[in-house]
């Protein structure tokens, strides 16, 4: 073939080949992105908030409000503790707080299963994939406190996956939290009070439970919460997790509680009167500080991740702690920070799940209602770039 028309006429069929192949391949890439993802936590009020008007009586429509808002993953509290002992039993809870929204701020009653597998395969049909968590809610036996070891952990946990298992739908488990916000004494009763995260019995509590579910279950994923980043902490205790999961809010990085006069009390109103009074108020008065401390929390979460080589993955976030539809409790700068700190995060390609705040439920009216508040959020960290090196 030396005929020039007919040689550069190959050559530009080759290269047009290729430039198709090239851009199919981009294209599958991009249908088939499956990280970063859009996470909301529903921690216990999935199954506790179920009286009219609680937000999750109609899980359909709680889900279908879910997907229209771009989530695609939900982290909820599979009570293992309780499902060790007996999944179909209905226990008897009692409150954790009546100040807050989230779960029952009275006495109330929860049959773990077959509820458990019936929300997850809604879940399923609407391709919303579930994280398992547990708050070791506290049912009128303390069963929690029966957890004596970190072998005890695992065991109730291996009886949760083999339940999940039987129902059919361990298929749509993202991963397991073993704790939250571990070893925060409000989440870990059955801890001893001068437990040291830091310590060989800290590393012992962090890796032997999930060394042995991976015995059995090898393929899930495994991690724990954290109330804020722990970089001080051997990176040897964190060996058997797939991730790390701080929960980062301004709240730690500036004094905003401290001038607003705002304490965590679990009854009683009087907190929630100082926020109403001065929340907004001390927001306003120099947002760009407020701002400044949702950024020192990304970077510094970003910076653990890089320490340990593992990626990230953030479900309460990224203003304050606590909020919730009240008089003179107002929303918009719940928003701002809360906006900033998803887009921050989705920017430093370590996080492999991204949350938009605590709030994200439906009993949180003012931010639930704002739809394209979500979808605008959620677009951005479905298609932030991720660092090859920390995906699974």
């Amino acid at each position: 073939m030396n005929h020039p028309i007919l040689k550069n006429a190959l050559v530009f069929l080759v290269v047009l080949l290729i430039g198709l192949s090239c851009s199919n391949i981009e294209e599958k890439k991009m249908h088939d992105k499956k990280y970063p993802m859009a996470i909301t936590m529903w921690d216990f009020s999935w199954l506790e908030r179920r009286w009219p008007g609680a937000g999750y009586e109609d899980w359909d429509k709680a889900l279908d409000e879910l997907k229209e808002r771009g989530y695609n993953c939900v982290r909820i509290d599979a009570y293992p503790h309780l499902i060790a002992v007996d999944p179909e039993k209905e226990w008897m809870l009692d409150p954790h707080w009546n100040n807050q929204d989230w779960g029952s701020p009275a006495i109330n009653i929860v049959q773990v299963q077959p509820n458990l597998n019936e929300f997850i395969a809604k879940c399923r049909d609407r391709e919303i994939r579930v994280a398992l968590s547990t708050w070791w809610r506290e049912d009128t036996a303390r069963t929690a406190e029966n957890i004596k070891s970190p072998r005890d952990l695992a065991n109730v946990w291996l009886a949760t996956l083999k339940s999940v298992e039987a129902g059919g739908v361990l298929d749509n488990i993202e991963y397991v939290d073993l704790s939250n916000e571990f070893p925060h004494p409000a989440w870990t009763p059955f801890l001893p009070k001068d437990f040291d995260l830091k310590s060989e019995q800290g590393k012992e509590w962090l890796t032997e439970p999930v060394r042995l579910l991976k015995e059995h279950y090898p393929d899930l994923k495994y991690t724990y919460s954290f109330a804020g980043v722990h970089d001080a902490v051997d990176n040897d205790h964190w060996s058997e997790l797939n991730f790390l999961e701080p929960h980062v809010w301004m709240v730690q990085y500036t004094d905003f509680y401290k001038i607003v006069g705002y304490n965590y009390a679990p009854f009683g109103g009087e907190d929630y009167k100082k926020m109403a009074l001065y929340g907004a108020k001390t927001y306003y008065e120099n947002p760009e500080k407020y701002l400044n401390g949702v950024r020192a929390g990304v970077k510094r979460a970003a910076a653990w991740s890089r320490q340990t080589g593992l990626p990230l993955g953030t479900t309460e976030c990224w203003g304050i702690v606590d909020y919730k539809d009240f008089p003179l409790l107002e929303w918009d700068y719940v928003k701002e920070t809360c906006a900033l700190g998803t887009t921050e995060a989705a920017a430093t390609g370590r996080w492999l799940y991204i949350a938009t705040s605590n709030f994200c439920g439906p009993q949180f009216k003012g931010m639930w209602r704002d739809v394209e508040w979500h979808q605008n959020l959620t677009d951005i960290i479905k298609s932030a770039p991720v660092d090859s090196s920390i995906l699974f």
